[in-house]
């Protein structure tokens, strides 16, 4: 079974709200194993919403409108579903009755033009909204199909078809339908072309499970995708291809599903027993906040060190003076002095630095906009030795979009040396 979406709002057109509602229901029907191949946003005009319904029906089993159900002249939507699928509509005493109920409780009277909402076309199955005033609607369409009208509101849509969709989208598809299992790798150090190329003959002969490749801020992510009764079957599925995935690049797969970099650094940390701090420049505080932002983080992080200007790089961190005057701020050297100073003053195992040009200003030919120069220290532990490392990376999109991909940098160098993959 597959289903089209059909979103109904000028509002959604003009880009004055988000529209979460496409992302809760292909989330949703993707579990249900209903396919979703299109999408599509319309405007408060009923010459373009029918023109949109009579498409969506021509092409899908199931479509699914959401909006245009209020009591105000612009609410179209059940008006041109009715027409469309043949059906007139009828005022439903019984929707009346429960909607003077529902202002009642409220303390308001109901205005005439909430009778609206109380046309149900005929043969439609009326779905109760327990947190509005609009009804949804299953509106039966030629060849079996069917078209579900939803209010907009989140907050009224989601509960409606969790409740009263779900039930329906299952029986109809079988009672136990095939959903769609997902696994989701998670890449980085390495660049989107370059995992394709290293995974051509997989991505060339794909068929179950499916590969995709993401790019993401400074992150590479690969989603495998089955379908199957239950997630162990799913899984059990993808394994195989996974575990080539995993002997190809494992050294650059740092998590799966929902995993997040800082959290996996936080976590060899722990296991490690060790602890971190960070001295920025380029990126302000934004790698100690990614590191933060994760709960129990403080059981291995210990401060930052946000060396922005080079007197400070001097004061707060101890970088000579002259190796500044003679490197630049934007340099190798100064990345590893600054590890240096946050390594030694903060009084912790492993400390990363990042110095660099995040623009749109301030470039040169020597180190144009997006140089980053990353400095890491560590005392050593266990397996791992003491060092001092440094690397330079030419970072490419806007000034948030170089500290972002700094950042993610910066964690994937302590991973790298929390591993043992720093030369």
């Amino acid at each position: 079974m597959n289903a089209e979406l059909v979103f109904v709002g000028t509002e959604l057109l003009l880009g004055e709200i988000l529209n979460t509602n496409a992302q809760y229901l292909s989330q949703q029907l993707a579990q249900l194993g209903v396919d979703v191949y299109h999408q599509v946003v319309v405007g408060d005009n009923a010459e373009r919403l029918r023109a949109v319904l009579q498409q969506a029906l021509g092409r899908a089993d199931v479509v699914i409108a959401c909006g245009g159900l209020g009591p105000t002249d612009d609410d179209l939507t059940r008006e041109v579903a009715a027409a469309v699928t043949g059906r007139p509509l009828q005022l439903d005493q019984g929707l009346v009755r429960d909607l003077e109920a529902w202002f009642a409780v409220r303390g308001r009277r109901m205005t005439e033009n909430n009778r609206r909402q109380c046309m149900v076309p005929a043969g439609a199955t009326v779905l109760p909204n327990d947190r509005g005033t609009a009804p949804g609607l299953i509106i039966p369409a030629e060849g079996g199909k069917a078209v579900v009208l939803l209010p907009g509101p989140p907050g009224e849509l989601q509960p409606m078809f969790a409740h009263h969709v779900v039930p329906y989208l299952t029986a109809r598809n079988g009672g136990r339908p095939l959903r769609l299992v997902t696994r989701t790798l998670r890449f980085v150090g390495i660049g989107e072309s370059a995992l394709a190329d290293r995974l051509k003959d997989l991505l060339a002969g794909q068929s179950d499970p499916t590969l995709a490749t993401y790019a993401k801020t400074g992150e590479v992510h690969l989603r495998l995708a089955t379908r199957a009764a239950g997630q162990e079957e799913g899984l059990a599925r993808i394994a195989p291809v996974e575990a080539e995935i995993r002997a190809r690049l494992g050294r650059y797969l740092y998590g799966v599903d929902d995993e997040d970099l800082a959290a996996v650094v936080g976590r060899l940390l722990t296991e490690r027993g060790l602890t971190v701090a960070t001295a920025e420049s380029c990126t302000g505080v934004l790698v100690a906040k990614r590191i933060t932002d994760v709960a129990g983080s403080s059981a291995y992080f210990r401060m930052a060190f946000v060396t922005y200007a080079a007197e400070a790089k001097v004061q707060f961190l101890g970088v000579p003076e002259a190796l500044i005057a003679a490197h630049g701020v934007v340099s190798e050297p100064v990345a590893r002095a600054m590890a240096q100073g946050a390594l030694g003053r903060a009084g912790v195992d492993v400390a990363v630095a990042t110095t660099g040009v995040a623009g749109p200003g301030g470039g040169t030919p020597e180190t144009p906009v997006g140089t980053v120069c990353f400095g890491l220290a560590a005392r050593g532990a266990g397996a791992l030795s003491p060092g001092v490392w440094a690397e330079t990376v030419r970072l490419y999109g806007d000034r948030e979009e170089v500290r972002e991909r700094a950042a993610v940098h910066a964690l994937a160098l302590v991973r790298r040396y929390l591993l043992g993959l720093l030369p």
